[in-house]
């Protein structure tokens, strides 16, 4: 390792410094940027310098503690595996220094041999077999009195390791593509689930957790600056948190539970780039639709869907195709999830009496030429709403309704006119997102014509026209890169333009099921056909878009 050092010194004084002090798992990453390679590349240049071999792959021993004890697995980060012909070996994400191997050899029996694989893999199979932030904790060998005797004698180190611990747990959301991370207090335990794509995946966690869980839950407080005493009543705050060049602002909320404080964290990375309308995964014909609608000078356009359905990204991504400095956009919000140059965004404030109503009055009187609402949550909401659409402003807001039509009902049980309704409303999107194949590990999908025009009629589709569309049909097969076959989201609409045929009906109070009948028959796309359209593409599978498929239509 001396050897190494001085190697290191040669590319850069101060390089040997930076390695000792940086985590594991970027070191390389450090040596690839300063070498001017790719990590691989970087990691081939270090194999040969320290004449270990780089195995990009490799098969991790079934049971490794028995090779190696768990403290030093964690401590030095570092795997047991098989190699070929029954050889033992370990694998690093960084070469072993001298006392490290001297370590090893004292207490193993079996001849290994030293590898290098890359420091990330190993990190993510130590998190999958000892739980995210293990090795922050005191190991728990002497059971519970002996591990409480312990806890005890390192009461001062206790806050130095639940930093340490809730800053791994959120690297590690971010390395999963979470979006959201929720703190469960139970019974004897406290659960901990990442939502990844939509769906809720448990944590792996450190069986000696339970010690720490009060003090895990306090420092979240700390950090979103809430009081940690008040323990009755549910509060909201925030972190800026930094990992690497990456910027997160973490949006926080907690909730008195019977067993403690449940505690949601979510989780907006500042440096993604801003999502487009274009990209949004529109057919051509509903984006010309939504780009006719919210170029008009007055009127409303609504996004509807269940929470987390991405209809604060759709109007962000419409506020950005409109934004121009001869238009003044004014936002009021609950919170402000992403900042856009050039325009005015308030956050509503309730506990002081800024609700979206009282806002939205104050705004009228700022001269907007477009005005964004978060949500319509109330009926004097509604009602400012559709009244600044009829007096020369276009509003843009979000309703929740299960489709386009429903939004029509929603607004008139809110206590709205039809007839103002009907002049003021343009345009509304219905919105829900599939989880997107994994594009590393998508292969052709096997399905009988009789599997397939099975799920065709529960989807409304023509089977006559699409079964011929089956050889097209991927599905994801699970891979390092995602697991389960899936690797980020995309949307699915469903468009309603307000014709003059559904403008008569919403006059005549018509139901939701007559509006949307006349929608269909005026060409509308529907959630069920959209996605059918993003599996002919190869985007998402059969499987996750028969969530939307109308079991009531389907023959017995």
């Amino acid at each position: 390792m001396e050897n190494l050092d001085k190697i290191l010194a040669t590319i850069d004084p101060d390089l040997p410094t930076l390695i000792v002090t940086t985590p594991t798992d970027k070191k390389i990453d450090l040596l690839a940027e300063k070498l001017g390679r790719t990590p691989l590349d970087a990691y081939e240049w270090l194999a040969g310098i320290c004449g270990f071999p780089f195995l990009a792959k490799f098969t991790v021993s079934k049971d490794i503690t028995t090779i190696l004890p768990e403290k030093l697995i964690l401590e030095y980060v570092c795997l047991p595996i098989d190699l070929e012909n029954g050889r033992q070996g370990l694998i690093f994400g960084w070469p072993p220094d001298l006392t490290m191997k001297k370590w090893i050899r004292a207490v193993t029996n079996i001849e290994c041999e030293y590898c290098l694989g890359p420091a990330q893999d190993i990190r993510r199979l130590l998190n999958d077999r000892f739980g995210v932030g293990a090795g922050s904790f005191i190991d728990s060998e002497d059971g519970n009195e002996g591990l409480m005797a312990k806890v005890e004698a390192v009461q001062e180190d206790e806050e130095a390791v639940v930093i340490k611990f809730v800053n791994e747990l959120v690297k590690q959301a971010l390395n999963d593509r979470a979006t959201d991370i929720h703190f469960e207090p139970q019974k004897n335990s406290l659960q901990i689930r990442y939502r990844i794509d939509g769906a809720l995946v448990p944590v792996s966690l450190p069986s000696n957790l339970v010690f720490y869980q009060a003090a895990i839950i306090s420092r979240l407080k700390i950090m979103a600056k809430l009081n940690i005493s008040e323990r009755r009543r549910p509060q909201d705050g925030r972190i800026a948190f930094r990992s690497g060049d990456k910027a997160i602002d973490i949006r926080v909320s907690t909730l008195p539970i019977s067993y403690g404080e449940s505690v949601s964290l979510r989780l907006l990375n500042l440096n993604e780039a801003p999502v487009e309308l274009e990209s949004m995964g529109l057919g051509e014909k509903q984006l010309e639709q939504i780009t006719n609608a919210i170029q008009r000078p007055y009127g409303i356009v609504l996004v509807t869907g269940p929470t987390g359905s991405g209809k604060s990204t759709m109007l962000n991504a419409c506020i950005r195709k409109i934004r121009d400095p001869e238009i003044r956009i004014i936002t009021v919000e609950d919170p402000v999830e992403y900042e856009i140059e050039g325009i005015n965004q308030c956050q509503v404030q309730a506990d002081i009496g800024m609700t979206f109503a009282s806002a939205l009055r104050s705004i009228l009187r700022q001269d907007p030429d477009v005005i964004m609402i978060g949500e319509i949550r109330d009926a004097e909401t509604a009602d400012i709403a559709i009244r600044a659409s009829i007096t020369g402003h276009l509003v843009l807001s979000t309703l929740h309704t299960n489709d386009s039509a429903g939004a029509v009902a929603r607004l008139c049980d809110m206590g709205l006119e039809p007839f103002l309704l009907a002049s003021s409303l343009q345009l509304v999107i219905a919105q829900r997102l599939v989880r997107r194949i994994c594009p590393h590990c998508a292969k052709k999908a096997n399905y009988t014509p009789e599997q397939l025009e099975y799920a065709l009629r529960a989807l409304r589709v023509d089977p006559a026209q699409e079964l011929v569309h089956r050889d097209k049909i991927m599905a994801g097969s699970g891979c390092d890169k995602c697991k389960n076959g899936y690797k980020g989201r995309i949307a699915i609409h469903e468009v309603l333009v307000i014709s003059d045929k559904i403008q008569q009906s919403i006059i005549k109070n018509a139901p939701a099921i007559d509006i949307r009948a006349i929608a269909l028959e005026e060409g509308m796309q529907t959630l069920q056909a959209c996605a059918w359209e993003h599996v002919k593409k190869g985007r998402t599978t059969l499987e996750e878009i028969m969530q939307f498929a109308d079991k009531n239509n389907m023959e017995e």
